[in-house]
């Protein structure tokens, strides 16, 4: 299974320096409204299956045009919401820059809990479950590889990539997702494979396309005779030695 992680796109509250976390109302700007219509040329041909957002606004609106291009229902998963900030939520960053919090966040975020609020290594936590768990179901369902968007927010996503590289938590501000960014991450059996991170070009690699190609007229099929669709295979675990031929 291949999921992409969807950052929300530029918000009222990045232009205004603030740390949004949980708070209402928090909308996109024109900026991020322009990032969200453009995820139709950017995602749009790919072979998505279904949709899942955090509850908050600014992902919901950052996912809309999308979703009803491919006619699918997003699916709310409060596990991937913002991180819970506490009594940071609102706050200007250059004012929290100043917080002994702060260098902890920064040097040593395994450790770090927002007063009144939630730890990132509780953060990581959830988002990891709530991924793997969307992620068996599709499997389930679709019967194979299926591709699937997680629409969500930049710590959370980069908590599920460094758990995707094996990284520790403490190593998780190596990692960038920009607004509007996606980043990739196939699932398999043994271990996930990073395929993108912090992707904020044109469309998106025609290599996420799952499943085998079609039957070509070569194979014995008439050209207008409709084709079933193959069960899409689940991707090997192991790793090419050397690295891929392509």
């Amino acid at each position: 299974m291949t999921v992409i992680l969807l950052r929300h796109g530029r918000s009222t509250s990045n232009t205004a320096g603030t740390l949004a976390g949980r708070s209402e109302g928090v909308d996109l700007d024109d900026k991020g409204r322009e990032q969200a219509a453009g995820l139709i040329d950017r995602l749009g041909d790919l072979p998505i299956r279904a949709v899942v957002t955090s509850p908050l606004l600014r992902c919901r609106h950052t996912i809309e045009p999308l979703a009803e291009l491919l006619c699918l229902e997003p699916l709310v998963e409060e596990r991937l919401a913002e991180v819970d900030y506490g009594d940071w939520t609102g706050r200007k960053i250059g004012e929290l820059a100043k917080e002994e919090l702060w260098r902890v966040v920064q040097a040593h975020p395994s450790a770090a809990v927002f007063p009144g609020g939630e730890g990132l290594a509780q953060v990581q936590a959830r988002a990891v479950a709530a991924v793997r768990e969307h992620d068996r179901r599709l499997s389930e369902e679709h019967q194979g590889d299926a591709l699937w968007v997680a629409c969500t927010h930049g710590d959370v996503i980069k908590s599920l990539i460094a758990d995707a590289y094996g990284m520790h938590l403490d190593g998780f501000q190596r990692v960038t997702a920009d607004p509007a960014s996606v980043s990739v991450i196939r699932y398999t059996p043994l271990r996930p494979f990073v395929l993108h991170v912090n992707h904020t070009g044109g469309r998106l690699a025609a290599a996420l396309r799952a499943g085998p190609p079609p039957k070509s007229d070569s194979d014995g099929d008439k050209p207008d005779e409709p084709q079933q669709q193959p069960t899409e295979p689940v991707p090997s675990s192991d790793a090419v030695v050397g690295g891929s031929p392509d």
